[in-house]
């Protein structure tokens, strides 16, 4: 067995949560879905819990990150702000940094393991 490593970058304020790998996924769904409906379904998340998540990501930033029309008849839509979409594209840079540096290292730290042929 080969050992991996895997990251996960996490930004707080200050001991709250702000910008993870659950709510960066809900806003890149929310962007390609324009739907708080469909980006919760897609993810196997209740509505509920990805309406307490955009409210807290909305509570975080200086401005809303993602803006909602309400439904009705004609369905709502939600959208990206544009800070929305600048701080998922930073949030994506910063992992995409992350794992080309731990990639560098890695094999280096998998020679470090025991390697097992039975598995």
């Amino acid at each position: 067995m080969t050992p991996t490593v895997q990251m996960r970058i996490r930004v707080y304020l200050g001991d709250e949560p702000a910008l993870g790998p659950g709510r960066a996924e809900l806003l890149a769904r929310i962007g390609e879905t324009a739907s708080i409906a469909q980006a919760s379904r897609d993810m196997g998340m209740s509505y509920m819990k990805a309406w307490k998540l955009i409210q807290s990501l909305n509570g975080c930033f200086k401005t809303p990150v993602v803006e909602v029309r309400r439904g009705g008849r004609a369905g709502g839509e939600a959208r990206l702000t544009p800070l929305g979409a600048q701080a998922l594209a930073l949030y994506q840079r910063m992992e995409a940094a992350s794992r080309a540096a731990v990639k560098a290292a890695e094999k280096e730290m998998a020679g470090l393991f025991r390697m097992t042929n039975d598995e």
